[in-house]
């Protein structure tokens, strides 16, 4: 059976068994503690821990697309040198909330791969936790056979607490012509592999370690696809089943070198590899320097540098994407709806790496003779990175070919002295007001609506030192116990203004829960002084305006170009917008003017603009958009300009579209690769 067989016959088997079928989830979770979807159970997390309504019924089932290879998930090392690890994988899984529990789980498992996969039940093993004897007796009667039953390796749990419960995993046994003991014992290797588990959370455990059972007791599945198909096809190495055979005869063709066993870790390397890359970046990953953007570049750099093993030189992943299209759009078609875009991004990512390659192979090849020992020195290394972009694990690749190995310590210590003086750059500002652990929060509740408050001066800042006054003419940071400055946040620049009679603010930071008045004094200053703030209250008008207008900026792109378009950035001056945005190439001129059309159009409607609090599922059910790299709390402001704009945003705004006065487009460019960045002017300055 081929992948697109098997994840039909999966789903319309759970589909037969009332559960609601369901396309697979993002890439990119909904959870601040992942970078990538890693298993099957991460988009319903919330529902099995019974915090989230049910969206589709108490039966579910889907095929979910996942990533491992970054953060704590990170199986990208093993690519390549086995036959089972992955960087992509998909993973089935059907999920009961409340519903079936133990019995109908294992024999729904039990009869789609007996009865309607037809597979051999003297080849399958399965396993329970020591303490389930409800699961060991349910596979008793189903295979008389006895399960094995092991502890820790059986039982799930999302966290030290919270919900758990044991699971049962279920094991195929490729033969005795593969070296391996049963699961859990001492030789456990590859011949018994898990082609499924089913987790059965049912209790909740406290700080204490105590198990109290849920009210809901839920189901979580998760069986490997790519497992299954090595299984179904009789291969006992996953990549010599038939998505991946394609693959690598398209690596082939584009290569021009035949597979052998010598390069096959190249050839393994460069698929699974494909697939990541491909996948990610059309579900709005941006290769870049941080977080989830930096794994996928870091993938895709080193797929490139298998490429080069083999003999190849030039696009690579780029000009392999419509073969991974051929394989997976079908049950994937974001791939084909993104397959411009993706193309580009790729392009664009593998020219800079190759100019980058380029420069940083010159300095090797300057450095390399000079080695007295098989070590590159940890500053050359350093500079390699700081240079020429070149990551330390990229440097360490390259290196291993030639048996060099690579100072880590030596360049983890130049690491640490650039952070060092990093840090004194910025010494008297946010390091030292960080470290004063007795400032508590400025209380900013009047920033909206702009009452004037009678404030109280708790700390002043000098020359990088706290100080108990300061005096006229000084330039200090100063914080008060409240304020109705704005302090700068979400891209919206700060306040500024005055103390009345006392200081001349011209900026105002938010550093943690700190809001901080940088200025000059007109006359002394002590802490515990009562001051009045006073915002200049025409440059907040001309920023309120700006803000407002970058809202609509982003449902025009969206509307022109595609709603895939997501802000990357922004700042958000008076009457100036600077806009980072996620697209894959150069607006045409006709775009930027028809951008900059429908703006104007929505400015001159006078739309009203509506500030409202509410829950994060109320955002979300209004289809409020939100920046994917903020951290939100329980309650969200949203901000809505007509029926054209709903964004979560804690910024200042105006009350109808038509105090915006006029938006001009001044500047599209590239900053980086897939992000592109628009520069426009608002009210008096367009």
């Amino acid at each position: 059976m081929t992948y697109n067989e098997i994840r039909k016959l999966f789903l319309n088997y759970f589909e037969s068994r009332g559960h609601t079928i369901v396309p697979s989830a993002s890439l990119i979770p909904n959870d601040p503690s992942l970078l990538f979807t890693v298993a099957g159970m991460v988009p319903w997390k919330g529902m099995l821990q019974g915090v989230e309504p049910l969206k589709y019924g108490p039966r579910v089932a889907d095929v979910q697309k996942c990533i491992r290879a970054g953060g704590k998930h990170n199986d990208l090392e093993d690519v390549g040198f086995d036959s089972r690890h992955h960087t992509f994988f998909e993973m089935l899984g059907n999920w009961s909330f409340g519903d079936y529990f133990k019995q109908g789980a294992i024999e729904m498992s039990w009869d789609l791969l007996t009865n309607v996969l037809k597979l051999d039940p003297n080849r399958i093993i399965v396993t329970t936790h020591i303490s389930d004897d409800e699961s060991t007796e349910i596979w008793k009667k189903l295979t008389g056979k006895d399960a094995i039953r092991l502890d820790k390796d059986n039982w799930w749990a999302a966290g030290d607490t919270g919900p758990c419960g044991p699971c049962t995993e279920i094991f195929w046994d490729f033969g005795p012509t593969v070296p391996g003991g049963l699961p859990g014992a001492p030789d456990e290797a590859g011949r018994y592999v898990e082609i499924w588990n089913n987790v059965f959370m049912q209790y909740d455990r406290d700080a204490n370690g105590n198990l109290t059972p849920l009210p809901n007791q839920n189901v979580d599945t998760g069986a490997g696809l790519e497992r299954w198909a090595a299984v179904l096809q009789g291969v006992t190495d996953n990549y010599d089943t038939d998505l991946f055979v394609n693959l690598m005869k398209a690596v082939e063709e584009l290569t021009g070198t035949k597979k052998t066993l010598e390069n096959t870790p190249s050839f393994k390397i460069i698929t699974d590899h494909l697939r990541s890359v491909g996948f990610a970046i059309a579900d709005g990953v941006i290769p870049s320097n941080s977080d989830r953007g930096y794994v996928i570049r870091r993938i895709l750099r080193r797929a490139m540098r298998h490429g080069q093993i083999l003999g190849h030189r030039g696009a690579l992943l780029s000009k392999l994407y419509p073969a991974l299209v051929r394989e997976m759009g079908e049950a994937y078609p974001e791939l084909i709806s993104e397959e411009k875009r993706v193309i580009e991004i790729i392009q664009n990512e593998e020219n800079s790496f190759a100019d980058m390659l380029q420069n940083g192979m010159k300095l090797l090849e300057i450095e390399l003779p000079k080695l007295n020992s098989k070590t590159l020195p940890g500053d050359i290394a350093f500079k390699l990175f700081d240079t020429y972009g070149f990551p330390l694990d990229l440097t360490q690749m390259i290196l291993r070919d030639r048996g060099i190995e690579v100072d880590v310590n030596g360049f983890e210590k130049c690491m640490s002295e650039q952070k060092e003086r990093s840090r004194a750059d910025t010494k008297g500002t946010r390091t030292l007001w960080e470290s004063r652990n007795d400032l508590d929060f400025t209380d900013d509740s009047a920033k909206y609506d702009l009452s004037e408050t009678n404030s109280k001066v708790l700390a002043i800042l000098k020359d990088g030192e706290f100080v108990e006054s300061a005096k006229s003419g000084d330039e200090v940071e100063v914080l008060l116990d409240k304020t109705q400055f704005y302090g700068t946040q979400g891209g919206q620049v700060g306040d500024s203004g005055e103390f009345k009679g006392i200081m001349h603010v011209n900026e105002t930071n938010r550093i943690g829960c700190l809001i901080i008045h940088k200025g000059v004094l007109i006359s002394s200053l002590h802490v515990w002084d009562d001051v009045i703030p006073s915002v200049n209250r025409q440059i907040r008008t001309q920023t309120a305006r700006a803000h407002t207008a970058a809202h609509l900026l982003q449902a025009a792109l969206r509307i022109v170009l595609n709603d895939d378009v997501e802000q990357r950035g922004s700042k958000v001056s008076p009457d100036s917008v600077r806009f980072d945005f996620s697209f894959g190439r150069a607006m045409t001129a006709d775009e930027i003017a028809k951008t900059e059309k429908i703006i104007n159009e929505w400015i001159a409607s006078d739309l009203p603009v509506k500030t409202e609090e509410m829950t994060m599922d109320e955002a979300k059910a209004r289809g409020a958009m939100a920046l994917f790299s903020e951290k939100y709390g329980d309650t969200v402001r949203v901000i809505t300009a007509g029926d054209i704009s709903c964004e979560l945003c804690g910024g200042t705004h105006v009350t109808h579209t038509g105090e915006i006065k006029a938006a001009k487009i001044n500047k599209e460019k590239s900053i980086s690769s897939g992000i592109r960045r628009i520069t426009m002017s608002v009210g008096d300055l367009a």
